[in-house]
């Protein structure tokens, strides 16, 4: 049962979106990604395990994957790590990264339909899995967008890609 008022949850919503969208505390998904050099996308700088295509494709399938959950309760979530990384040494075309970059769009648009949906209980865990509420998940994309965002943009300066 929600006890929250509809003017509350709407507050917590558009909290939550704008978490998830950031420019708070951290640059935005968009400006982490906006001009990467093509040229320089696969590249893995000395000492670091991925490259900036390899990171940004782990936050489209890891995001997809929380959405999934979130919609789905039959849904079967890729075996970590294996399935929520590419290989390295993969050729990226224009077309396959800005692929990933709307997938990673369409699937936040997504979530963000679903916390909007008042029928949905923020903070009801689903009826499957492990105690996750829609609420949860919201943090857990926040949480780790903005992490990995933090690394593509340590990524891009290391390469001599980011003008800040």
């Amino acid at each position: 049962m929600n006890f929250m008022s509809n003017d509350n949850r709407k507050f917590i919503v558009k909290e939550l979106i704008a978490l998830i969208e950031g420019g708070g505390a951290h640059a935005s998904f968009e400006k982490s990604v906006a001009g990467v050099s093509m040229d320089l996308i696969t590249v893995v700088p000395d000492g670091l395990p991925y490259s900036i295509w390899q990171l940004t494709e782990h936050m489209r399938i890891t995001q997809w994957d929380i959405v999934e959950f979130c919609l789905n309760a039959d849904h079967q979530s890729p075996k970590w790590p294996d399935e929520y990384w590419p290989a390295a040494g993969e050729e990226i075309g224009k077309d396959k990264w800005e692929a990933t970059l709307e997938s990673l769009r369409k699937d936040r648009e997504r979530f963000f339909d679903l916390l909007k949906d008042e029928e949905k209980d923020l903070y009801q865990p689903f009826d499957y899995g492990d105690g996750q509420s829609l609420f949860r998940e919201a943090l857990l994309i926040a949480d780790h967008n903005s992490y990995h965002m933090g690394e593509l943009i340590v990524l891009r300066r290391l390469l001599g890609d980011w003008k800040s």
